[in-house]
């Protein structure tokens, strides 16, 4: 039941605040691309904070050292979830080579197989079910997901440019603004000059700030885009329902399954469920919408994943954790 209700309350924050979005852009208070400048402001400043701050705080040699385990696994399951993801967007969007959109659209499935709103909800959920320890924990395990997140990612859901070429395409990714952050707090972090960087008062508080706006920004934006349609259209999508179960239910199951039979401690076993059961997070709003893509997929998936959620992923703690 805790469970159940911090869920409830962690999703009634992101409805509302989607909501907010979607009926600022349904009476035109906002124009119709106005989300596309509220997704540049996430590429450019609030994802390259929470990123650099991520990584000037967990990525120290002390703490890969203590959490080698908890980065392991974190990191074979976010390799596996992609092996899974890749090769289940063939079954999802079968005809691609001589389309580009519905290529796209394979990208979008792609990662949202693959990837869960393991932050936003995550954190929340282990922070107020666990306390500040597990949490710490959480970040650990999560270290080779936001890493994967913004690497693998970024090259997956920027729409690609066929007269560049696979390499300057996976280029771009890789020095996007959210990877450039990324390089600079790990590098900051491994020589230990992050703590003099983080003990300067302004820099502490404009990184808190800026990272803060980020789920906000990334909810109203996703609002946004699911007003600039018919609200009923966004249902219609029988992919989409699949995909979430998908990614609610089989792929969480699965990961669980395995680490119980291989004998992994309860710790990672919890870590995991909560990072992989979590809805589909709203990235697959973000990229599409900064760099010209089309975001109405990933809005509806985050819509559809997210009513789901409340449901599944309290059931599914219940049934792999407290009954397995």
């Amino acid at each position: 039941m805790d469970i159940f209700k911090l869920t409830v309350s962690q999703m009634l924050v992101i409805f509302i605040f989607m909501l907010i979005g979607y009926l600022l852009r349904r009476h035109n208070v906002v124009e119709e691309n106005a989300y596309a400048n509220l997704s540049k402001m996430e590429m450019f400043i609030f994802m390259p904070a929470l990123n650099l701050y991520n990584q000037m705080t967990n990525c120290t040699v002390s703490n890969l050292k203590e959490n080698a385990p908890l980065i392991l696994y974190g990191g074979v399951t976010i390799i596996c979830a992609i092996v899974i993801a890749t090769f289940l967007s063939k079954l999802f969007v079968p005809d691609y080579r001589e389309n580009r959109e519905a290529a796209y659209q394979r990208s979008i499935y792609k990662y949202a197989i693959a990837f869960a709103n393991y932050g936003f909800l995550g954190n929340f959920l282990v922070l107020s079910v666990f306390g500040d320890e597990m949490l710490f924990k959480y970040s650990m395990f999560c270290q080779v997901l936001n890493i994967f997140t913004y690497a693998w990612g970024m090259y997956v859901l920027i729409p690609k440019d066929r007269n560049t070429g696979i390499v300057k395409n996976m280029i771009r990714g890789l020095t996007s603004p959210p990877m450039l952050a990324i390089y600079i707090g790990m590098t900051l972090g491994l020589t230990g000059a992050s703590k003099a960087v983080l003990d300067v008062p302004f820099i502490n508080t404009v990184l808190d700030n800026a990272r803060d706006c980020m789920g906000p920004i990334a909810m109203l934006l996703a609002g946004m885009v699911l007003g600039n349609y018919p609200l009923g259209d966004l249902f219609k999508e029988k992919r989409v329902y699949v995909v979430s179960m998908f990614r609610l239910i089989i792929l969480p199951a699965l990961f669980v399954t395995v680490l119980k039979l291989v004998g992994a401690d309860d710790t990672i076993v919890t870590l995991t469920l909560i990072a992989f059961a979590a809805p589909l997070g709203l990235n697959t709003i973000v990229y599409p919408a900064a760099y010209g893509g089309d975001p109405k997929t990933g809005a509806s998936m985050a819509l559809i994943s997210s009513l789901f959620g409340v449901v599944t992923l309290p059931i599914m703690y219940y049934l792999l954790i407290q009954l397995w």
